[in-house]
């Protein structure tokens, strides 16, 4: 199956690199997309680049794909299925959720010259960074990439219904699927709570298992994508 890799902020598609193979191996065809802004050195790019990027990669793709979204790119992967519901199989949600209509896309910490750089490990640490050893954060530290503030500050929008019959599933890293399920009837995840087909899976790591954590995400993704 065509699985398409979209990493969170400040990560470009390096950092899929050890999930790539492991899905090969699996018999599937990932694909990690290069947003602009977080690859490509376009520092001006916006939210709206970055969703022609990936919608770009679901018609390209020869078959109905998986798209993957990792972090805050999960709301990427949840507007591709907005956009082309009829063409995306499934969405996979790695350590986040949805974004609904009309909220901001990642405004989640301080800007500065147009960007918002990566703020250091403090606002991560607990159960986000506990599986990063000293070495394995000073290298997603020094290749993080500043997120342009035109994508961070962007508006979600949100058009098509038909999204909500686009099966979903969460992949749960530093919280439980009970929390999520929590969380969700709770109200706190709209989009979530009005989709059909919602599943739910637990991996044993920290926000950032594509790097800690590689082989079992490909495992999971590939599971996934056997029942699309």
């Amino acid at each position: 199956m065509d699985i398409l890799l979209i990493a969170g902020l400040w990560l470009d598609g390096s950092a899929w690199d050890d999930v790539v193979p492991a899905l090969e191996e699996l018999g599937h065809r990932p694909v990690a997309v290069t947003l602009p802004g977080q690859g490509d050195g376009a520092g001006s790019a916006t939210l709206e680049d970055q969703v022609a990027a990936v919608l770009a990669a679901v018609d390209a793709a020869p078959d109905r794909p998986m798209v993957v979204g990792h972090s805050a790119a999960c709301t990427l992967a949840w507007l591709a299925a907005d956009a082309r519901p009829e063409r995306v199989a499934k969405v996979a949600l790695v350590g986040g959720f949805p974004s609904a209509d009309g909220q901001p896309y990642a405004d989640f910490f301080e800007t500065k010259d147009g960007v918002m750089p990566f703020p250091g490990w403090g606002p991560f640490e607990g159960p986000d960074s506990a599986d990063l050893d000293e070495e394995t954060r000073t290298r997603i530290a020094s290749a993080a990439i500043p997120v342009p503030e035109q994508v961070a500050k962007g508006t979600v929008r949100l058009t098509d219904e038909r999204r909500f019959d686009v099966p979903m599933l969460l992949v749960c890293p530093e919280y439980t699927p009970a929390q999520a399920r929590a969380w969700i009837d709770a109200g706190d995840v709209p989009e979530a709570a009005r989709a059909e087909h919602v599943e739910f899976v637990d991996i044993d790591s920290g926000h950032w298992p594509m790097i800690t954590k590689p082989g079992e995400l490909a495992r999971l993704l590939a599971a996934a994508a056997a029942d699309a």
